[in-house]
């Protein structure tokens, strides 16, 4: 048996604040072994993040203070405690024995450096090279990393190439001074499940090659199947069980575990309510957790039967029902290159003669990678981006032909969710002025109460409190948000509605509490729904209809379980092959 190369002991985390004390990390003991892969999961505040930089002591102190514990690192010169070690042999340490890739690129590489000149800064800092060797090994990682033109890559800068691009070159960095132990901190969260699949296999081989030890951080544990030997689960602070992969899937024992596993999108029937976590567990005032019954075990096979259950057949109603929305032969392009003159000489064909229809009461699904058009579609069609060519029909009219004041008034009826909620919402405002502003310019409520009363009704449906009418954006967490963002919506009472990548950020049970509540509001109000997501298991869960699109053109449409039961087109089955599958 290998020995242990990391070693976390009874280590405790406060962060003090003028609000009190906050017990980030709860006791918590693991051990990583050498050439082992070790996943920690949980959910947003469960201590995984804080886990991951404590053992880099890259928290700042204040506010983070270490209470208690031991970090032992058997690759460091002494093996003493990281935690009691001086800053010079911490500057050793990192980089160089143990290296971080972290949850978001963009903000981690800096903009004002091309990203070979950062791998290269690596290379020179801590392997003393010369800047034309450095260069050297720093294509060289690109290629290793499976980056497309490595030699031209070494020159862009970072807005200038993909999001999983970008985290190729932070893997890159990561493995450039040949570290003992990476450490990954959620590097595929909102990736295209194909990125985020080859972003798995390539920390897998690099493993496999290099000899390294992986902790690899995610909210997901169907993900972590992929990839991990052993899975540490927290909750709250705690570790509340750890084991191999194999015993964690097939057994189970703490009732988060089993609720983690058991929320996924692709192991329930189309329209069948999601379990979460509340099903499985609460915790009392105490802090004690409480087992629940729900008799929803997580043994449903990943892919869907071929034949339909009940809950899968395709409503009569809806099929029959007149289509709300049409487009016809839609163009969006984006001039790229022009005269000096100012004419558009050469253009993007972000949508390229796209034609579909959407029903009264139907959730039509579009499915695609980044890039392929799907965003620019579905906000060409409440022309937030203007089409170039082409017909929209909304409820019988022709939604290209109004001029602003006509549009205006119309866009009452057609509402978009969009991905980030946070970015979508005045910081400035509460949740009710925000909302109680889109109802006062279309003269919904007369009074101002009157609105109000509406709007605390509004947020109760959406799962928040009446209070919450007073609170700010930033006191709510990621799922609250999204909640608002759909309360927003609602609160015009449309008959369509947009949700554009609405649930790809958020931690899985999340994702599973708001799959549940459109679902339940699509029942109570009968609104259509396009719903836009890059997931397409998430997207065959809730949707009637879908359409796979690829480089601007519609790929594939249809029945939504039949496509993905049956796909047609190459491209949908590469899709459905990179969906995470949590069966060893």
């Amino acid at each position: 048996m290998p020995e242990h190369l990391l070693s976390v002991e009874h280590l405790s985390v406060d962060f003090v604040s003028d609000q009190g004390i906050s017990h980030a990390l709860k006791d918590i003991s693991f051990s990583v072994r050498e050439r082992e892969v070790v996943a920690i999961v949980g959910e947003s505040g469960s201590g995984k993040s804080v886990t991951s930089l404590s053992v880099l002591r890259l928290l700042d102190t204040p506010p983070a203070k270490y209470k208690s514990g031991k970090i032992l690192f058997a690759g460091s010169d002494d093996g003493s405690d990281i935690l009691r070690q001086p800053a010079s042999a911490l500057r050793k340490l990192r980089g160089n024995k143990i290296s971080m890739v972290f949850q978001e690129p963009m903000t981690s590489l800096n903009p004002l450096f091309t990203c070979g000149d950062q791998v290269a800064e690596a290379i020179i800092l801590h392997q003393q090279k010369s800047k034309k060797e450095a260069k050297a090994m720093a294509i060289d990682l690109f290629k290793k990393v499976q980056l497309p033109e490595p030699e031209k890559i070494f020159y862009r800068y970072p807005h200038e190439i993909s999001g999983g691009q970008k985290q190729r070159v932070m893997i890159a960095i990561a493995i450039s001074c040949r570290p003992a132990l990476l450490i990954a901190d959620e590097p595929t969260t909102a990736l295209d499940v194909t990125v985020q699949k080859s972003i798995l296999q390539l920390i897998k081989t690099l493993q496999a090659e290099r000899n390294i030890s992986v902790i690899f951080i995610s909210h997901d544990l169907g993900l972590v199947g992929e990839i991990a030997d052993r899975i540490i689960v927290m909750y709250k602070g705690a570790i509340v069980e750890q084991g191999s992969a194999k015993s964690i899937f097939e057994n189970p024992q703490h009732p988060y575990t089993r609720a983690l596993l058991a929320c996924r999108p692709s192991l329930h029937p189309r329209g069948e309510r999601l379990p979460v976590v509340s099903d499985f567990m609460e915790v009392d005032a105490g802090g004690a957790v409480i087992t629940k019954d729900p008799g929803i075990l997580p043994v449903r096979p990943t892919r869907p039967a071929t034949s339909y259950s009940l809950n899968d057949t395709p409503s009569p109603g809806k099929a029959q029902a007149p289509a709300l929305l049409e487009a016809h032969d839609l163009h969006v392009w984006f001039p790229v290159k022009k005269s000096p003159g100012g004419k558009a000489q050469e253009y993007f064909k972000a949508v390229n003669g796209v034609s579909f229809d959407i029903r009264k009461g139907e959730t039509m699904g579009l499915v695609g990678e980044s890039g392929c058009g799907k965003t620019t579609l579905g906000r060409s069609l409440l022309r937030l981006i203007e089409p170039a060519s082409g017909r929209i029909v909304f409820n019988g009219g022709d939604i290209l032909g109004l001029k602003t004041e006509e549009l205006r008034k119309k866009r009452k009826d057609m509402q978009i969710i969009f991905q980030d909620p946070f970015s979508s919402l005045n910081p400035r405002l509460t949740v009710g002025d925000a909302i109680d502003e889109a109802m006062k310019v279309h003269g919904i409520g007369e009074r101002k109460q009157e609105r109000t009363e509406m709007i605390m009704d509004l947020l109760k449906k959406v799962g928040l409190l009446p209070g919450h009418y007073h609170h700010y954006p930033h006191q709510f967490s990621g799922g609250q948000r999204q909640r608002i963002g759909i309360a927003r919506a609602l609160a015009l009472t449309p008959s369509f509605i947009i949700c554009d990548e609405s649930v790809s950020a958020l931690d899985v049970s999340v994702q599973a509490q708001v799959l549940n509540l459109l679902n339940d509001l699509k029942k109570a109000f009968g609104f259509s729904l396009l719903f836009i997501s890059h997931d397409l298991s998430v997207v065959r869960y809730i949707s009637d209809r879908m359409l796979v699109m690829r480089n601007g053109k519609i790929e594939e449409s249809g029945d939504a379980e039949e496509i993905y039961n049956n796909p047609q087109q190459e491209y949908t089955r590469k899709l459905i092959a990179a969906i995470p599958s949590i069966r060893r």
